[in-house]
């Protein structure tokens, strides 16, 4: 399958606290507004874009025992300097330290799950599963080379777009 190429990535809350909430971004974690309407704001988030729109009904009301199923994860360079950002507004922040790097949880006025976590560190992640795979890969190619298999292949799928 063809690798799909986004224009662009985003994602949705849907608040019932909408007031608050774009406060909460806007002015606590100081995102950058796209856009406005009157049921929804956008703000920059990275590449990507995060919209806060309201959603004045709450079909998991009844549930009390739900599971958080999503986190807004925002990699920074300095967890802890955010951390206390987010304590001088007197909210309240879940700081823990792996040895895969520091994470700080907290919850925007609505409730949803967010995290900071150290830029260095998932990187470091990506590099270090990325090389790790290009390992294994280098050492399958090598192992399962066939240099006229792979040029029939490569043949045949020639053929195929030609058709």
């Amino acid at each position: 399958m063809k690798q799909i190429n986004f224009d662009r990535t985003g994602i949705i809350l849907y608040t019932i606290n909408y007031q608050k909430c774009v406060r909460f971004y806007q002015n606590i974690l100081e995102l950058n507004v796209l856009f406005k309407t009157n049921t929804l704001t956008c703000f920059e988030f990275g590449s990507a874009y995060l919209m806060v729109e309201i959603k004045d009904e709450n079909p998991l009301e009844s549930c009390e025992n739900r599971r958080t199923r999503t986190c807004l994860r925002m990699n920074v360079t300095n967890v802890k300097a955010y951390v206390n950002t987010l304590e001088n507004h007197h909210i309240e922040v879940d700081c823990q330290e792996h040895e895969w790097g520091t994470v700080a949880k907290f919850l925007d006025p609505d409730g949803n799950l967010c995290a900071f976590k150290d830029t260095d560190k998932f990187e470091r992640q990506v590099l270090d599963w990325k090389s790790s795979i290009k390992k294994t890969k280098g050492y399958e190619r090598s192992k399962n080379r066939n240099p006229k298999k792979s040029s029939n292949r490569i043949e045949q799928n020639l053929k195929k777009k030609k058709s």
